[in-house]
């Protein structure tokens, strides 16, 4: 199972005004939007969801502070973004202030052989963990389901975890390139696991 395919099995999109929160390049706002979904993107950066889809709806703001109206959205996703909000209990306002259905956020567990690929570089045990801690604690919203899953991340070159994971975050880099050579030696081409949660949240 993929992350779209786990987002269709627990909501209907088809007619429903989504936001994807933390939606990079609008992968998924494409994806959203070809599921029959009026998809909106919000982000730090958008120049890379507008240079990739230029006539898509791309608003920049973080989910601490929601660039969009009261009760806007049908139902706000999150992708593996929650646990980089600086806050992430301090989303769950603004969530509530803009959805009127569902909030679905799909968030990585700090597990897995990806997981311990990355750890050296950028140990998420203690964000990851924040992240889930405000998902139980907030407030305004009934957890109605939660669905667990794992992505099977192919990487058959090192230059190819390595681009992934400065393009994700580049404050990376430094240290990257000081483990550089201890991080080859652990790679070996083939799947990497990423065990996931993602949970429904309706709001009251």
């Amino acid at each position: 199972m993929n992350d779209f395919d786990a987002l269709q099995q627990a909501l209907t999109l088809q007619g429903r005004t989504v936001v994807d929160i933390g939606c990079g390049n609008g992968t998924m706002v494409r994806r959203l939007r070809a599921a029959g979904a009026d998809a909106l993107g919000v982000d730090i950066d958008v120049s890379a969801a507008k240079a990739q889809d230029p006539d898509g709806l791309y608003f920049q703001g973080g989910a601490e502070a929601l660039p969009l109206a009261d009760q806007s959205v049908d139902v706000a996703v999150l992708f593996k973004s929650l646990h980089h909000v600086p806050d992430p209990h301090a989303a769950f306002p603004e969530l509530h202030r803009v959805v009127k259905g569902h909030v679905y956020i799909a968030e990585p567990l700090p597990e897995g052989d990806f997981f311990e690929l990355l750890r050296p570089v950028d140990d998420e045990t203690h964000v990851r963990a924040v992240a889930q801690e405000a998902i139980a604690a907030a407030q305004g919203f009934e957890r109605s389901e939660a669905i667990t899953y794992e992505l099977e991340l192919p990487l058959e070159r090192f230059e190819a975890f390595k681009a992934m994971v400065l393009s994700a975050d580049p404050e990376r880099t430094e240290r990257f390139g000081e483990l550089e050579p201890q991080l080859r030696e652990a790679f070996s081409p083939g799947l990497y696991t990423i065990p996931m949660r993602a949970d429904v949240l309706t709001k009251r």
